[in-house]
C-alpha cells in the first residue's frame, strides 16, 4: 500500500503542478472543474445515490452549477461558503447529536455543492486575478501557498499524531485523529507565513495577519477532512472511490482544500490582505 501511495503521489504531483503552471485562466478553470466534477461523482454515493446513472447525473448537475456560478460575484459565493464551514464545524464537533440534521439525503446533496463549488470559485478567482495580493505578484504562488497549508497541516498532524496522539479529536467521526496531531499540524503550518515573507516585504502587522489567516485555513482544512469522513462513515464507505491506487478517491485528496481555499480567500479579503 505504501509503495502504491508513493507511486501515485509521484505521478499526481507533477500533473497538478502542470495544471497550475502551464494553463491560462480558462484552462485552469476547466482543469479544476474536471477535478470537482469527478469529486461530485464520488460524493453522490454519500448522498445515497448508488447507481451509475444517478451518480453521473449528480456530477453533471454540479458541472452546471459551476457554470452558473462562474457568472456570480466571488464574494457572494465565498461568504456563503464561510457560513457553511462554520456550520460544518458545529456538525462534526456535536456528532452524533447532529445526526438528525445529516440524515436526509437532500442535506448531503446540498452539502456536496457547498463543499465543492466555492472551492472551485475561490481557486479560479485567485488564478484569474479577481483578487490580488499586490500588482505584478503571480497568482499561482497564492494557489500553491493554499495547497502548502493543507500539505503541511496533514504531514505535521500525521507525525505528531503517530508520536504523541492519545486524545481523540472527533472519535465518532474519525477515530484516527487526535488533538495532539491537530496541534502538530498547526505548528508545522506556522512556518509558512515566514517562508512566504521571503517573496514579499510584509510589515510585522501584515505578517501577523497572514499567520492568523494561515492557521484559520489550516483549522478549517481539518474540518473539510472531517466532514468527508462523516459522510463516508454515514453510508459505510472507507474511501470515496478507488480511482487513485493507494489514495482512495479524488475527494479523499481534495477534502481539506475544499475548506482551506474559500476560507483563506474570504479572510484575506475581509482583512484587507488581498484586494478585489
Amino acid at each position: 500500500m505504501l509503495k502504491q501511495r508513493i507511486i501515485t503521489a509521484l505521478i499526481l504531483l507533477p500533473l497538478f503542478l502542470a495544471g497550475v503552471a502551464l494553463t491560462d485562466v480558462f484552462g485552469f478553470s476547466l482543469f479544476i472543474g474536471a477535478i470537482v466534477t469527478l469529486a461530485a461523482w464520488e460524493w453522490a454515493q454519500i448522498c445515497g445515490l448508488m447507481s451509475q446513472t444517478s451518480r453521473v447525473s449528480y456530477a453533471a448537475m454540479t458541472a452546471v452549477v459551476l457554470l452558473a456560478c462562474s457568472h456570480l460575484p466571488a464574494m457572494l459565493i465565498l461568504s456563503i461558503a464561510l457560513l457553511w464551514w462554520i456550520g460544518a464545524l458545529a456538525i462534526v464537533l456535536t456528532y452524533p447529536a447532529s445526526k438528525a440534521f445529516w440524515t436526509p439525503s437532500m442535506t448531503r446533496a446540498v452539502a456536496g455543492l457547498l463543499i465543492l463549488v466555492p472551492a472551485w470559485k475561490a481557486l479560479v478567482a485567485i488564478r484569474g486575478g479577481v483578487f490580488v495580493l499586490e500588482p505584478g505578484f503571480d497568482t499561482k504562488w497564492i494557489i500553491l501557498y493554499i495547497f502548502l497549508i493543507v500539505w503541511f497541516a496533514d504531514v505535521g498532524a500525521y507525525f505528531a499524531g503517530k508520536t504523541f496522539g492519545k486524545n481523540k479529536l472527533a472519535p465518532h467521526v474519525s477515530p484516527g485523529k487526535s488533538w495532539e496531531g491537530a496541534v502538530g499540524g498547526m505548528l508545522a503550518v506556522s512556518v509558512l507565513p515566514f517562508a512566504m515573507n521571503s517573496f514579499l516585504t510584509l510589515t510585522l502587522p501584515q505578517l501577523v495577519v497572514l499567520w492568523m489567516m494561515t492557521l484559520s485555513a489550516a483549522i478549517f482544512s481539518v474540518v473539510g477532512d472531517l466532514i468527508e469522513s462523516l459522510g463516508k462513515r454515514f453510508v459505510g464507505l472507507k474511501d470515496s472511490s478507488q480511482i487513485l491506487p493507494g489514495h482512495g478517491g479524488i475527494f479523499d485528496r481534495i477534502d481539506s482544500v475544499t475548506a482551506a481555499a474559500p476560507v483563506f480567500l474570504v479572510l484575506a479579503m475581509f482583512s484587507g490582505w488581498m484586494q478585489g
